[in-house]
């Protein structure tokens, strides 16, 4: 019990906190204006230059990458890639603004679903916010525009992304997804996706589609 008294009694004689404002100021400014660390100089590239190094790193992952002129080529596209995997004649989509206005009437045979996935969707298509170049990786936001649960229980998942979106470093895309979005206002989920779903047992034997989709098809419009 004298321990207790004795830690009791310092507690009561303790003085008040010093003025910690200085500090509060200090971490302010730095929240306002945050330093900017070493970015490597490999996606420092121009539009063309990013686009073939993301194309590369993306199919170093186990990605296929296919790319085409317009939005209004990528029905066609997916048509396509469904056909060339003996893929049911149907995809996933969430609510995404740019797919509406594509023609996907034009393949009469491909049926449309909407909303986020239930887990037995063979095939969905999400609309990435953007690409990092220097390590093949998409940028996804969650929403109903573009679900989360579409990037990984599909078996296959289809990316579109602009090539005007494929930035040299992670660090640009955050700052763009930070004008879009408003400062601390990101989407609940940022998803940063290389390649499909992988692991590898005790003997490094890598295994496709272990914890999500088996297949990564990546569309680039340009």
């Amino acid at each position: 019990m004298s321990a207790r008294a004795d830690i009791l009694g310092r507690i009561k004689r303790t003085k008040e906190a010093p003025d910690d404002s200085q500090r509060a100021m200090e971490v302010a400014r730095r929240l306002s204006s945050p330093p900017k660390g070493i970015i490597p100089a490999r996606g420092q590239l121009d539009a063309k230059g990013r686009t073939a190094l993301f194309c590369k790193e993306a199919e170093k992952v186990s990605a296929t990458v296919r790319k085409v002129k317009a939005r209004a080529d990528v029905p066609k596209a997916v048509a396509a890639y469904l056909r060339s995997k003996n893929l049911p004649s149907e995809i996933r989509m969430g609510e995404d603004s740019r797919f509406s206005r594509m023609p996907w009437k034009k393949q009469r045979a491909l049926e449309i679903k909407n909303g986020a996935s239930d887990g037995d969707d063979e095939a969905a298509i999400s609309y990435a916010s953007g690409a990092i170049a220097e390590s093949g990786t998409l940028v996804l936001c969650s929403g109903a525009a573009n679900p989360t649960t579409l990037n990984f229980l599909p078996e296959h998942h289809i990316v579109i992304v602009d090539a005007k979106d494929v930035a040299g470093d992670m660090e640009t895309v955050i700052t763009r997804l930070r004008k879009t979005y408003g400062r601390g206002e990101l989407p609940r989920n940022v998803n940063l996706i290389s390649g499909p779903s992988r692991s590898g047992d005790v003997e490094q034997t890598i295994i496709l589609g272990a914890h999500g989709p088996r297949a990564l098809h990546i569309i680039i419009v340009d």
